[in-house]
């Protein structure tokens, strides 16, 4: 691949920030006091070695066709802030058919993460592999995207406003580019889409460690986190005969972890009739193999 002169100058200058500010490495998403849990519909901002199996969801479409996903993805750190994912998956409709899921791949890179702010950004590269799954429910075409990850905490407001420090927020920012323009099968246009995911969270571990002791609550109550998710899909070119309509899902629900395990739970309620007919559901079981196997397969390949 012949790499072009201002992406040359621009690795350039980031090594030199990352040689002069390095950024803080730490298990599944860590900085400072932080924690930011992995969230269930899009990708957390930090590299971490981790393994989520499963997560199942359901959720019917506009036709009001159930569908269920059960799926698996596996993070591993290549350096502390270097990593990669691979994730796949089985996907079943009711009626309809069923079959694998492409496997998708991720290259992230986690250029800054700021201890006294809580802040974390990293950038990203997926591609979801067309023809890795069953073509009767995936795309037998290659799609890449570019991706901006970060996760914001809110541990630095003053003490008047300390109550409020248990807040966070994490995003992601995609632009799905198929690498075939029409579906060779059906002669449709394959859209280029803008993706985006936010997520408002507030820990409940964050407000019994550092603001305020909770009393007389079992620990159960005191390693959940309320969160609120947002996952959307905007066709933006390319798009032929179809509407230019978002799509997309509001998530809340909560999230508990004890450090080495984290399951999560939320409903997924559509944001219009594109986007399903009735409310579903996600759930997800989570590992954090830093923590499960520090010394093993935990660590970073180059530590």
């Amino acid at each position: 691949m012949t790499r072009l002169p201002g992406a040359v100058s621009l690795c350039a200058l980031t090594g030199l920030l990352l040689a002069a500010h390095p950024p803080s490495a730490h298990a599944h998403g860590i900085a400072g006091d932080r924690v930011f849990p992995a969230t269930l519909t899009f990708d957390d901002p930090a590299v971490a070695d981790e393994l989520a199996l499963p997560t199942v969801q359901y959720l019917k479409d506009g036709d009001g066709v159930g569908g269920t996903s059960y799926s698996f993805e596996y993070a591993k750190t290549i350096t502390p802030w270097l990593g990669i994912s691979v994730e796949s998956g089985w996907l079943q409709n009711t009626p309809g058919h069923s079959g694998f899921d492409n496997i998708e791949t991720t290259l992230k890179w986690m250029l800054l993460n700021n201890a006294e702010h809580e802040f974390i950004f990293s950038v990203g590269l997926s591609i979801e592999w067309g023809g890795t799954g069953n073509s009767k429910v995936v795309d037998s075409y290659t799609t890449v995207s570019p991706n901006l990850y970060f996760g914001k905490g809110f541990g630095d407001l003053p003490d008047s406003l300390a109550l409020l420090r248990p807040f966070a927020i994490t995003g992601q920012l995609g632009y799905g580019l198929p690498t075939q323009l029409t579906d060779p099968l059906t002669f449709e246009s394959n859209p280029r889409v803008l993706t985006w995911g936010l997520s408002l969270q507030y820990s409940l571990p964050y407000l019994n460690q550092n603001v305020r002791e909770m009393t007389g609550q079992p620990d159960f109550i005191k390693q959940l986190t309320p969160i609120v998710e947002a996952s959307f899909q905007s066709p933006v070119s390319n798009i032929g005969d179809g509407a230019r309509i978002t799509t997309g899902t509001i998530n809340p629900g909560v999230i508990w972890s004890n450090g080495a395990v984290q399951v999560g739970l939320e409903a997924l309620i559509p944001i219009n009739a594109q986007s399903g007919s009735h409310v579903g559901v996600i759930g997800q079981l989570h590992f954090f193999l830093d923590d499960i196997f520090p010394n093993g397969i935990g660590k970073p390949l180059f530590p």
